[in-house]
């Protein structure tokens, strides 16, 4: 198996939850020699200097100042977070069995978590002696479960069956004793009294490879976490040119992108202002010779339900990165975009496919459109091709993570600039 597969499936298996996820990415960028930037600290920057920052835990935002005048930004947005339950505040449910009260975190496919092995992951507040200090958590070990109710009981269970997310998903996590027990384990493993917390569930089951010739992987979180590292090791190894490279996660796209860790807060838009400023350089002028590059993950077509899809718009796993198209703008492409990014591709060796959604059946929005409103440069939506999407165990192909992040090493590794009539890359 490739490593660099190898090296994808170590950080899918990490990421127990969007806290997890970021401190991976943000590891990662400290071990290639990048700088942690604190928002609320001055910034000084350096030609030839590398820096990133964190927002929140679950946003991350990394870049390079080239050794010459920068002439513009070479951008990608992807997204941390993923659709999961989150536990709710005094969550105990008691009585012949001690349950957990939780909430749906996005749009998810209910029925995959049930009957299968959970845990608890995420953030936690704990009291010290001079506030509160925010600290990772993971009970790493089998400690949850959502137990499907039987056939017997259920006869509509294979007729359609409507989840009830109040009655039919909440997780068993003991017997009639259990009450206290999971709030111990969190304090325990956080190291304090808890104040407050973002603790969700995810799935025990680890990322893997197979296929009569190995050619597909799963996982959970490959929406999006597989284009975040794509993005984040083609960033890595680029070679430098006169534009700044940008690398962007950003959290909380399964739920509108509100957050101020989000694609809709000003992160994104600060980050340029204050890079401008730091550096003198005129922000307006550099956009004007700046690309966003959208990547969140695509549908391809299923194997069972070929007729979902758009018939000559239906991208295949182990095809190549989709370039994704929407007449009403929920994917930002346009004939622009998708030129620059092809060439990028040709260059790179990469193949790339093609999406749009069946005229009838309308797909969802992604990062680049709500980018816009507050960074508006020339975007184009690209993502991978994967089954179930929003299943809590995703599949998707081996050889397009290595094709995106070929793509991305490539686009990292070029410069645009504006002629008048169209664009030069170099």
């Amino acid at each position: 198996m490739d490593n660099r597969i190898k090296s994808l499936m170590r950080f899918l298996d990490a990421a127990h939850s969007v806290y997890h996820a970021t401190a991976g990415l943000a590891e990662e960028l400290e071990k290639n020699g990048y700088i942690r930037l604190e928002e609320q600290e001055k910034w000084q920057l350096v030609p030839g200097g590398k820096y990133f920052l964190t927002r929140g835990g679950t946003a991350v935002v990394a870049f390079r100042i080239p050794t010459e005048t920068p002439v513009g930004f070479m951008m990608s947005a992807s997204h941390s977070d993923r659709p999961t339950f989150k536990i709710k505040e005094n969550a105990e449910l008691t009585g012949k069995y001690t349950r957990l009260a939780t909430e749906k975190y996005g749009g998810m496919l209910m029925g995959t978590w049930l009957d299968r092995p959970l845990s608890v992951a995420g953030r936690v507040m704990v009291e010290t002696e001079n506030g509160v200090e925010s600290k990772l958590v993971n009970i790493d070990r089998d400690l949850l479960m959502i137990p499907n109710v039987a056939i017997h009981m259920n006869r509509q269970a294979n007729d359609g069956y409507k989840w009830n997310p109040a009655v039919d998903t909440l997780p068993l996590v003991g017997g009639a004793g259990g009450a206290g027990k999971l709030q111990k384990l969190l304090e325990k493993a956080a190291g304090g009294k808890i104040l407050g917390h973002d603790l969700y569930l995810y799935i025990r089951q680890k990322a893997t490879v197979w296929g009569v010739d190995k050619e597909f992987i799963s996982s959970a979180a490959l929406d999006d976490l597989e284009c975040a590292w794509c993005c984040t090791q083609g960033f890595l190894e680029a070679e430098e040119t006169s534009s700044i490279p940008m690398l962007c996660v950003f959290d909380s796209e399964e739920v509108g992108s509100s957050s101020v860790q989000g694609a809709a807060s000003d992160l994104l838009e600060n980050v340029l202002t204050r890079i401008c400023n730091a550096l003198d350089l005129d922000l307006p002028r550099m956009l004007a010779q700046s690309f966003l590059v959208s990547a969140d993950n695509a549908h391809a077509v299923h194997p069972n339900h070929p007729e979902y899809a758009d018939p000559n718009n239906a991208p295949v796993m182990n095809g190549g990165v989709v370039v994704k198209f929407n007449a009403n703008l929920r994917y930002c492409t346009d004939g622009i975009s998708a030129a620059i990014f092809r060439k990028i591709c040709r260059a790179a060796d990469v193949p790339v496919q093609t999406y749009c959604n069946r005229a009838d059946i309308p797909g969802g929005s992604t990062l680049g459109n709500i980018s816009l409103s507050h960074v508006s440069v020339p975007t184009v939506d690209i993502g991978l091709p994967q089954l179930a999407m929003h299943s809590c165990y995703e599949t998707a192909g081996v050889k397009d993570a290595l094709y995106l992040l070929s793509a991305m090493k490539a686009f990292y590794s070029t410069s645009l600039q504006t002629n008048g009539n169209g664009y030069d890359l170099k």
